[in-house]
């Protein structure tokens, strides 16, 4: 079993670059990613920008080829001045890399990449690999650019000293703030390591030699959410998942808002995404809570892959157990 592989911490003044590691940037999404980079400044680290991120550069539907992307990528990985790598945007590319990735070199020197949507599918491969922790959050110019810009003052302070605590802090961040939207769909507890991302990435990955071997699993608390397609799809995907054996292995799920999927309905006669989860689920006892704040439709509490976590559905609580960083100076005080 490969053993989890935290970053150091990062420090004030630290280099944060970022990266299209899948989609393009869009001229007109420029402003944003100035205010993104606005806010990583903001929360004490120097801020650069790699080369492949321009506006208007493009190929096809990415940023460019995947062999310059994974090349740009592998670069950030080994410079020793980068401490941390965030991800411009998702998108649909990063399947096209997977096999250039330089993993000898996340292993030498692990750091932080930041990002979800396509980027997880990065995270849980460089899990799968390396055991390197995923920080599953908002990418930077959709995400801090954007989202964050229209929530309240004081959530983006609360976003803010998370995302800088999950940074720079060795010790737990501990319970997640939660909101009065999330659901209990499933009552009971559950701890073990989260595990998740974009679910159609979840299910398609483990279709390639870069799946995350089915005992990584085990015990887990998988999260997920998915942006457009169809709720058939959504269902599709959670069978592949029950087929395989994933669910069950897992001890709890946790899923995220759900954006533009067509399809869902109240319950009659369309399904709630509550309805396909336990549909899928059938008679497997575990707790479930659902519409996190994570996920395409808004900010994004952070969800980092494989760091152990407290599900009570319940109580509609989650709370990180662990650190995602380690102590540049050794040892994890216990962890």
């Amino acid at each position: 079993m490969i053993s989890l592989l935290r970053p150091c911490a990062l420090r004030p003044g630290d280099l944060v670059v970022v990266a299209s590691l899948s989609g393009p940037l869009h001229a007109e999404y420029e402003p944003d990613l100035g205010r993104a980079v606005a806010v990583l400044e903001g929360m004490g680290f120097r801020v650069r920008r790699a080369p492949l991120l321009e506006a208007g550069r493009r190929r096809w539907w990415s940023a460019a080829r995947p062999a310059e992307i994974a090349e740009e990528f592998n670069g950030l990985l080994r410079d020793p001045e980068v401490r941390a790598i965030v991800a411009h945007d998702g998108g649909q590319t990063v399947f096209g890399y997977l096999d250039l990735i330089d993993y000898d070199a996340v292993a030498a020197d692990p750091k932080p990449v930041l990002g979800l949507s396509d980027i997880s599918l990065l995270h849980l491969v460089l899990y799968a690999r390396t055991g390197l922790v995923g920080f599953h959050t908002d990418v930077a110019t959709p995400g801090l650019g954007g989202h964050w810009q229209r929530a309240s003052p004081a959530r983006r302070a609360e976003l803010a000293r998370l995302y800088t605590t999950l940074l720079t802090g060795t010790e737990p961040i501990g319970a997640l703030p939660s909101a009065p939207t999330w659901e209990c769909w499933r009552p009971g507890r559950a701890e073990g390591p989260l595990v998740g991302g974009v679910i159609n990435r979840i299910a398609l990955n483990q279709a390639t030699p870069y799946a995350l071997p089915l005992e990584r699993f085990d015990g887990a608390v998988l999260f997920w959410e998915e942006a457009g397609g169809l709720a058939a799809h959504v269902w599709t995907y959670l069978q592949v998942m029950r087929h395989c054996g994933i669910l069950d292995r897992i001890a709890g799920m946790v899923v995220g808002v759900p954006d533009g999927i067509a399809g869902l309905g109240t319950g009659t006669p369309d399904p709630t995404l509550r309805d396909l989860v336990l549909d899928a689920l059938g008679d497997r006892d575990i707790p479930v809570l659902g519409n996190v704040d994570f996920g395409h439709a808004g900010t994004n509490l952070p969800m980092p892959v494989g760091v152990r976590a407290g599900l009570d559905a319940g109580a509609r609580t989650l709370s990180l157990l662990e650190p995602a960083v380690r102590d540049a100076h050794g040892g994890m005080d216990g962890y």
